[in-house]
């Protein structure tokens, strides 16, 4: 069908429940707490059952680290929601079917990823997995319909509603796996993604989305502070897909369900793993290379191969990843609020870092962002002109 014209919708915020933001806060804290406490458990488990992940030629850490952290993710998403659900009124307790689909759906791509972690599933059969749990999450309710053009147009997809949601929900926790290979790249994209995904659903009055999406938030920043170079722990495939598949999921019920974005609002806040799985997707396919089959030669490998360290890396990503949030955050003008959040979520991140790591590891991701002109100059002012005799 040709786009036909959308009326014009005002950009103005959506009224919202009484008292959802302390909704907000209490789901963030629970979940950040739950992972907290959940990671350290998981590790140790990984230890005693030996699930370690080995160094490889295509790998970059140089010593066996546990994984199966994605376990500990899914654990505080899934436990933040029951009590969420159970003991606050919360509208999350009245969640509708396309969130139904994307609690189902996520729970399946986990699966497929815990099986990965533990057996080493085959690459194709991975993606049979995903597949799978695309067309539930797509059979409850997260499809995309249509797609909301620039210039006010509306794409109705009929048809090609299927193969485009299936193309998004398998494409996005494979891009979310692809740059899940240096410490605390996978898990801190995942942090600035789902709060401007939150931000976006809280603007245009999706309370669902806005819970769902804090509620990842504050699991991945659990995670992260862990996950943080030196990483005491990985992910694994199950946190990967499981972050990719909900991310997917709430872009498709949070933003492409309205008409008040257009259609690359979610690949603009999705842009780094977006930007990844497409460089290496067609790399493999131009070199004849099955696209399938890991490599070391993503982006963030190239830049460790020009010289920079893993620290350094991780703030290129981070830094493109709140880039792209900005551009979200402006189009809606929420700027401000973005910039707000952008700070207090860096602050927040600084202040776990010291308390559950330590001074090094702190001090490490500080220097890390020293990298940029202007805290180089900062940090070594020039030396002044020799004075005129």
């Amino acid at each position: 069908m040709l786009p036909a014209a959308l009326p014009p919708v005002p950009l103005a915020p959506v009224p919202l429940p009484p008292a959802f933001g302390w909704d907000l806060v209490c789901s963030f804290v629970l979940a950040l707490g739950f992972s907290l406490l959940l990671v350290p458990r998981v590790r140790e488990f990984a230890f005693k059952a030996d699930l370690m992940d080995a160094p490889n030629e295509r790998k970059v850490h140089v010593q066996p680290t546990p994984r199966l952290g994605g376990v500990a993710i899914f654990a505080s998403v899934v436990v933040t929601l029951g009590v969420m659900g159970l003991w606050s009124q919360s509208p999350i307790a009245l969640l509708g079917k396309g969130n139904l689909g994307l609690l189902a759906g996520s729970t399946l791509i986990f699966l497929v990823g815990l099986l990965d972690d533990l057996f080493d599933l085959s690459p194709y059969v991975k993606l049979a997995g995903q597949g799978m749990a695309a067309l539930v999450a797509f059979g409850m309710g997260v499809n995309i319909e249509a797609l909301d053009l620039p210039g006010r147009l509306l794409l109705v997809l009929n048809g090609l509603s299927l193969p485009v949601t299936l193309a998004w929900l398998v494409g996005m926790p494979n891009a979310v796996n692809f740059i899940d290979g240096i410490d605390g790249l996978a898990s801190g994209v995942g942090v600035l993604a789902a709060l401007t995904l939150g931000l976006v659903a809280v603007f245009t009055g999706q309370p669902q989305v806005a819970l769902l999406a804090i509620i990842l938030a504050g699991a991945c920043l659990g995670f992260w502070v862990h996950n943080a170079h030196p990483a005491k722990l990985f992910m694994g495939d199950s946190g990967a897909l499981f972050i990719g598949f909900m991310l997917a999921c709430l872009a498709v019920l949070g933003v492409l369900k309205t008409y008040t974005v257009v259609m690359l609002t979610p690949i603009v806040v999705l842009l780094v793993p977006v930007m990844d799985i497409t460089y290496s997707t067609l790399r493999r396919l131009l070199k004849g290379k099955n696209p399938f089959v890991a490599d070391g030669d993503h982006l963030h490998h190239r830049l460790l191969k020009a010289g920079l360290p893993q620290t350094k890396v991780v703030t290129v990503f981070y830094t493109a990843a709140a880039l792209s949030g900005a551009v979200v955050a402006h189009y809606l003008h929420l700027g401000w609020w973005y910039l707000l959040g952008l700070v207090g979520t860096f602050v927040f991140a600084l202040l776990l870092l010291l308390a559950f790591r330590g001074v090094a590891v702190a001090q490490g991701f500080v220097k890390a962002w020293q990298w940029w002109p202007l805290a180089s100059l900062v940090s070594s002012p020039p030396p002044l002109p020799p004075a005129e005799s």
